[in-house]
């Protein structure tokens, strides 16, 4: 089975990542806290065009770009191609941002397959003692 990547559309948070959020017992983000208000990102899909996951990549004016917001269908289990999924989305937004010229790309995430998943492509663990903190104006 294939797998391809293709950018978020308008439509994607609505149909699709508010319910992955919420099936996973996570409070979707605000669409206007996602990259491009919410199209700032890819999603990959199998060959039978069923969405597997997807996630969002933010570029700055400094030579760091931010790649998260890793979301996945909870119910898709099919093998391998999960992982392979996650691994292709994760190559994808960091060769946006490279091309993007940074330098440096930062991920806050917590989950341990996600993390391991990042290590295996190159990223490095910073402090483990961080508390992350937002302020809505």
């Amino acid at each position: 089975m294939d797998l391809y990547i293709r950018p978020l559309t308008d439509n994607d948070y609505n149909d699709t990542l508010i319910h992955w959020w919420n099936d996973w017992g996570w409070d979707a983000p605000s669409k206007d806290f996602l990259p491009n208000d919410g199209v700032g990102g890819f999603m990959v899909l199998d060959s039978e065009h069923t969405p597997i996951c997807a996630g969002y990549m933010y570029i700055t004016n400094s030579k760091v770009s931010w790649v998260d917001w890793i979301i996945s269908s909870k119910t898709y289990r099919k093998k391998p191609h999960r992982k392979n999924a996650i691994k292709m989305l994760i190559e994808g937004l960091t060769e946006v941002c490279r091309n993007s010229g940074a330098k440096y790309i930062y991920a806050l995430i917590k989950h341990r397959g996600l993390i391991e998943t990042y290590k295996h492509l190159g990223y490095v663990q910073g402090d483990s003692y961080t508390t992350e903190m937002i302020k809505k104006l």
